[in-house]
């Protein structure tokens, strides 16, 4: 991949002045979508908001017709563009996408599809998409469609494929990142987010991917090596509700790598989240055991004599002190 499209950020590509009336003209856009779009393009963000807040679901439609019609990959960027910063700029928009009015459309597909592009900008972009609008759907759906009614005639792609085929894909760029620095805290970053969900546990755990953030459980000291600890803590502590996961960090290094982290770090958030997994794991297997052998003990001592502010934090120090093996 070259290294100028490697190192592509938004502001570059909303630089770009695209030019939507040729795709009218070759009939790839409707004159309703050029319209929308001469109302969104260069605008700023509060004249945007008004417009999402007006008529979101038509801009939605109007993005998910684009990249599903136009291969030109300037173009693409650009629109991938526009919906992150829409996301980034308020990630309750990423309702939006399931509006009843878009049932008929395939809003997962063409992010699906673009995960495997070449450009390790498109690929960022639609993983960062669709893990905030494959969230945002509606619970009642659960692991179904969009949410088309059960009679649709169109084949329009079930959650639940979409979230076995984005873990697929983060636990590829794991193994082999795309990108030498951004393709592991990007998926980290994902998989913090999805593994909320039952059906990305299971997913995660059969792909064999537990084994691949044993490795990213690390004493860290900038700022950006600090969030993808945390976000990997994160990671482990959803893991450690999950039966099938619990078995596989009880055969990895996770333990003695989460104790060498929590002895070394000073960040609240880091310390809460590993001393609520060592909370979860203490009664499971030997768990208890290897924490008592690795002086856990002591460390929640140690722990216990810092000026912690969180009472989840507090909370589960004490619990691991009084619990039966520090007796």
């Amino acid at each position: 991949m070259p290294m100028d499209q490697a190192e592509l950020n938004s502001d570059q590509v909303l630089r770009r002045d695209i030019q939507w009336e040729t795709y009218m003209t070759t009939k790839l856009i409707t004159g309703t979508s050029l319209q929308l779009l001469r109302r969104y393009d260069k605008k700023t963000e509060t004249e945007r908001a008004s417009l999402l807040e007006n008529d979101g679901p038509s801009y939605i439609r109007v993005f998910i017709s684009i990249l599903r019609d136009i291969q030109k990959e300037d173009t693409v960027e650009y629109v991938l563009a526009l919906i992150d910063e829409m996301l980034t700029a308020d990630p309750k928009r990423a309702k939006l996408f399931h509006d009843k009015s878009l049932a008929d459309e395939d809003i997962y597909e063409p992010f699906l599809r673009l995960l495997w592009k070449g450009s390790w900008f498109i690929q960022e972009k639609s993983s960062k998409i669709l893990t905030l609008v494959v969230s945002a759907r509606p619970k009642q759906y659960g692991s179904g469609a969009n949410g088309e009614s059960a009679d649709s005639k169109k084949k329009i792609t079930a959650s639940s494929d979409v979230l076995k085929g984005l873990v697929e894909w983060l636990c590829i760029q794991l193994k082999k990142p795309s990108h030498p620095s951004r393709s592991i805290p990007a998926s980290v970053n994902c998989l913090s987010t999805l593994l909320k969900e039952p059906i990305v546990r299971s997913s995660f755990v059969q792909a064999d991917g537990v084994k691949l953030l044993v490795p990213l459980i690390v004493p860290a000291s900038t700022q950006q090596s600090i969030q993808l600890l945390y976000e990997t803590c994160l990671c482990v502590w959803l893991l450690s509700y999950y039966e099938p996961a619990i078995e596989y960090l009880a055969t990895s290094r996770a333990l003695p790598r989460l104790l060498e982290v929590v002895k070394a770090s000073t960040k609240e958030k880091v310390v809460r989240l590993i001393v609520l997994t060592f909370k979860n794991l203490l009664v499971k297997g030997t768990f208890g055991a290897q924490m008592v052998d690795l002086g856990l003990p002591q460390i929640v001592q140690s722990l216990k004599a810092q000026a912690w502010s969180d009472e989840d934090l507090l909370d589960a120090l004490n619990h691991l002190e009084e619990a039966k093996m520090f007796c």
